[in-house]
């Protein structure tokens, strides 16, 4: 089984994990990629569910009988595939700031070398059924206390230079909830991206709904933002207003307008979208949304659907590897057509890469 067919299904199926001496250090809830761990498998280091009731079904599984970072033996039903590893423990998860707070829960490596972190643990649209998400996860890590509700700029930056310096992490990415309806996380994220190049020279991508007002496009560059994102999730209407009645109310076609005005200043290739493939969007539908996309200089940046633990759509089932495996193949045409590479952007998740397989086939 070749690298692309085997991190596109390990992504479908998940991972369960056996002989659970050190298996349940992950990221559980929270905003992104939650119920997953990070996995390196033949040099690529991706992350894979393994908290989901999916994973425990999964027909991968490994013995965790061994220490974090040796090679581990993946198996398929029971049959060796190849060895994978699990990345250690960051150095500085183990500093705390000056208040005490931990910087695990500040900001999270994700990858191998990718700081993520959410300003805003709270969101307007976050705990109510006619506004809410139904795959976010955003609260329960702040109902856990495994976070804080707001990072303060000074404290993102403390930990961003400790990063750095300690464990050689090459990028940020930075998202948050929804605070307003007007800025919609632009005015803070500009604050914490500010404070954090004051500090250390990293590139940034931050995340956030379009604000109203295109004017922060601006504003988040000349804070030192490098890169930015503005998730689109699913394009089908019917789907955006079943499962996402609040965000969707910001219709697919002003997420095009903040797109080509994002695109004038931070440029080709570092304006992003994240889509969720799985939620009801079909390939045909997913694949010309991509390709609007990209000729407006937009990566699209598609990942399986993962039914978070705790949320209403826990119990949803994520794409089927073949339909993954399609959509990647055919997206890179596209991709390779419109001169667009996930490693031409400064920083994003599409640059990490670790939560789909798309990057793998890109022609590089």
């Amino acid at each position: 089984m070749n690298k692309q067919r085997l991190i596109t299904e390990l992504q479908s199926h998940g991972l369960k994990l056996i002989d659970q001496t050190w298996g349940t250090v992950g990221r559980r809830g929270g905003a992104g990629p939650s119920d997953h761990r990070a996995v390196t498998v033949d040099g690529t280091t991706v992350m894979v569910p393994i908290f989901t009731s999916n994973a425990t079904k999964s027909p991968f599984a490994v013995r965790l009988d061994d220490q974090p970072g040796s090679q581990i033996v993946l198996e398929r039903d029971g049959a060796a595939v190849t060895t994978i590893s699990f990345p250690t423990q960051p150095n500085f998860y183990a500093l705390s700031t000056a208040e005490g707070i931990p910087y695990w829960k500040i900001a999270l490596l994700h990858s191998k070398d990718v700081l993520a972190t959410t300003v805003l643990q709270t969101c307007m649209r976050y705990g109510h059924p006619e506004t809410s998400c139904q795959f976010c996860a955003i609260g329960q890590s702040l109902e856990a206390g495994r976070t804080i509700a707001r990072k303060t700029p000074s404290q993102l930056a403390e930990v961003a230079e400790a990063a750095v310096r300690l464990d050689g992490v090459k990028q940020m990415v930075m998202t948050t909830g929804t605070p307003n309806a007007t800025d919609r996380g632009a005015a803070y994220l500009s604050e914490c991206a500010a404070a954090i190049k004051q500090q250390v020279d990293l590139p940034i991508q931050a995340q956030c709904e379009p604000p109203e007002d295109f004017v922060w496009f601006e504003r988040l560059k000349t804070a030192g933002v490098d890169s930015l994102g503005m998730h689109l999730e699913v394009v089908d209407p019917l789907v955006r207003a079943q499962i996402m009645p609040g965000k969707g109310s910001v219709s697919v076609e002003f997420y095009f307008e903040a797109f080509a005005s994002a695109v004038a200043v931070f440029g080709r290739g570092e304006v992003s979208t994240y889509l969720l493939a799985g939620l009801g969007d079909d390939l045909p539908g997913l694949l010309a949304a991509c390709e609007r996309l990209i000729a407006v200089g937009v990566y699209p940046f598609v990942v399986p659907f993962v039914p978070i633990s705790g949320t209403p759509l826990a119990g949803h089932a994520p794409p089927k590897s073949d339909f993954m495996f399609d959509l990647y193949r055919q997206l890179a045409v596209l991709l390779e057509r419109g001169r667009l590479s996930a490693q031409q952007s400064k920083a994003g998740c599409a640059k990490c890469g670790a939560c789909s397989a798309l990057s793998l086939f890109e022609n590089r």
